[in-house]
């Protein structure tokens, strides 16, 4: 299984925006500019991030996005599933490719344990989790600069 580079992008994102939870909202341009990534398929990519309550976005001058949820509670495996739909490494093919006996196909059942194994993994690691593993590879601060949040909403 290879990760499209909907997931790719979309994980850097909400990395960003983890990496400044509780500055405030960020505006999209930035993290593209900050991530060096395409701003109109960035914005296409906070669709379903937002429909699955991952992100939040708002409109406007003082708009921007901001995780939905502290990072320590959002898992990798939201993450993805938002923007690629259930992983699965592969499924039992109908017509061309099928054994024509799926009732008792060893293959069926090794693909969806592998799917099943990689969910349970991605499921156990947070945004937070990665935000720690990312410190621990740098001997310093962060190198990267901090995007500066848009202005505060209050509600």
């Amino acid at each position: 299984m290879r990760l499209s580079s909907r997931s790719l992008y979309g994980m850097r994102a909400v990395l960003v925006l983890a990496r400044n939870h509780g500055r405030g909202s960020i505006f999209l341009k930035d993290i593209a500019a900050g991530e060096r990534l395409p701003p109109t398929y960035l914005e296409q990519l906070m669709v379903p991030l937002r429909k699955a309550g991952i992100v939040l976005g708002v409109r406007g001058a003082r708009g921007g996005y901001s995780l939905a949820r502290p990072p320590a509670e959002i898992q990798v495996l939201a993450v993805l599933e938002a923007l690629e739909g259930p992983l699965r490494l592969a499924g039992c093919p109908i017509g061309a490719g099928c054994c024509g006996h799926p009732e008792r196909c060893v293959l069926k059942d090794l693909w969806a344990e592998g799917s099943e194994a990689l969910a349970h993994a991605y499921q156990g690691i947070t945004l937070a989790d990665l935000l720690e593993r990312q410190q621990a590879t740098e001997p310093g601060p962060d190198p990267r600069p901090q995007i500066p949040a848009g202005p505060s909403i209050s509600a």
